[in-house]
């Protein structure tokens, strides 16, 4: 097959670049907030181990397969099907990522917007509560306002729009340069606290002590979707990031980079929150609560309680942009290669769809809590829409369509720089693209649809 790449294209600056944007993109609120309680609910230790195997044997190969389709086509996720299969009807796959990426940003923003409310309370004093009960109920009174919300989700998306603006290289690759070593170091004040904690022993060893009677089907279909999940992988962000990469990008090695940086961050994420959780008596268990709810009551009891409240949720915003801007990039490249949109409009539409829809989910838990789309509010219809139907088939369909019908001309060419490099793996990601990795994802499917 033919690839025509064009040499007047956008390309990431340095090596740096290639690793804080491929890493920004895995990083987020999958991380630092779903890890946890998904760890706290599965087991702690079982369950990250389990975790750590699926991001190598699903994660990495699924990373190296969007990685040649981007680099390899230099488009879009839609024209990148477009070109590895001229006759084929795979494109529709690339339609799929689309759609699920404005979704996601949608209801994405609006947790992030829920994580700017609360860094600028820390900094305010505002969070100064004497019990979890109070935490709860301020969180419940903030998400169900009809104003508040909705502005905090507009103002995120503010913020997204105008790096997205300044392109490819001076915005996208700028920020993550910026933003990723930042997370890193907020990352690591936060542990080098966690561990001096009374019973930072106890979570610990709830997070590295592996019970192995924990490890049920139930558990590993959980680590198995977190993995996938986590990576943000299904949605194209890897393959429209990668159609920036150079021809020296090393791509076997970059997807094992992201993919490890990004489980690193996860294993802090425990290391920061387990301890904490331990030395004051809260459940591991919490679930989704625990950030907004727990962590708040947790801060307020040590010294300096704000200075470590406005820290936290500084560092979730910073994940939280780092995936956004990902994620609205795949739709606007697709306006700009696709429909002819200069690169500022096709911001602008991203934005205001965004804006709208997010506006929506933002106020599924106030005023529109009663309005209903099979069943569920607007902000569970996104959730679910994404997460549970569109990402794991995208991811499937990726893993297939490399594995099984493009060239493996081309897959070589990809993977060892066109015979610069050796690359031993090779095999190895095939047999996975083939079977192991839609076997895994259908799987998440059919228990994420209620079949299993």
């Amino acid at each position: 097959m033919t690839i025509d790449k064009k040499t007047d294209r956008a390309q990431f600056a340095t090596k740096l670049g290639v690793i804080a944007t491929t890493v920004g993109s895995a990083v987020g609120l999958g991380n630092i907030w779903r890890f946890p309680y998904e760890a706290g609910s599965n087991g702690g230790g079982a369950f990250m181990l389990c975790y750590i195997f699926f991001i190598f044997v699903i994660g990495v190969p699924v990373i190296c397969a969007e990685f040649m389709m981007g680099r390899g086509t230099r488009s879009n996720i839609l024209g990148a099907y477009r070109k590895l299969s001229p006759n084929g009807k795979w494109y529709i796959a690339g339609y799929m990522g689309i759609l699920a990426s404005v979704v996601i940003l949608s209801f994405y923003s609006v947790v992030a917007g829920w994580t700017l409310e609360y860094f600028t309370q820390s900094l305010l004093g505002g969070m100064e509560m004497s019990s979890a009960s109070e935490y709860h109920e301020e969180f419940s009174n903030f998400s169900t306002d009809g104003v508040r919300p909705v502005v905090w989700t507009i103002v995120f998306l503010v913020v997204n729009y105008v790096i997205l603006a300044r392109g490819v290289t001076k915005g996208i690759e700028k920020m993550s340069n910026i933003l990723m070593p930042l997370l890193f170091l907020l990352l690591l004040i936060f542990c080098i606290n966690s561990l001096t904690l009374d019973k930072a022993s106890a979570g610990l060893a709830f997070l590295f002590h592996p019970d192995f009677s924990k490890i049920t089907p139930g558990m590993l279909l959980s680590a198995m979707g977190q993995a996938f999940f986590s990576l943000s992988l299904g949605l194209g962000c890897m393959t429209t990031y990668a159609s920036y990469f150079s021809d020296k990008t090393r791509l076997g090695r970059s997807a094992v980079i992201t993919a490890g940086l990004d489980t690193l961050v996860a294993m802090l994420a425990g290391v920061i929150i387990f301890p904490a959780v331990f030395s004051f008596g809260m459940s591991p268990q919490a679930g989704p609560t625990l950030v907004f709810e727990v962590l708040p009551a947790i801060f307020h009891s040590l010294p300096g309680g704000m200075v470590w409240s406005s820290l936290f949720f500084f560092l979730l915003v910073l994940a939280s942009l780092t995936s956004t801007i990902s994620m609205s990039e795949i739709s606007i490249a697709f306006m700009v290669e696709e429909k002819g949109m200069k690169r500022r409009t096709a911001t602008h539409v991203n934005t205001l769809i965004a804006m709208v829809f997010g506006t929506l989910c933002a106020l599924s838990f106030g005023p529109l809590a009663d309005v209903r789309i099979f069943g569920m509010t607007f902000f569970n219809a996104f959730d679910y829409l994404s997460s549970n139907i569109l990402l794991p088939l995208g991811g499937m369909i990726a893993s297939v369509f490399v594995g099984w019908f493009v060239d493996r001309k081309f897959i070589r060419e990809q993977m060892t720089d066109s015979g610069t490099i050796r690359f031993r793996a090779l095999g190895l990601i095939v047999f996975c693209l083939r079977y192991i990795a839609p076997t895994g994802i259908a799987l998440v499917f059919l228990n994420s649809i209620g079949v299993l």
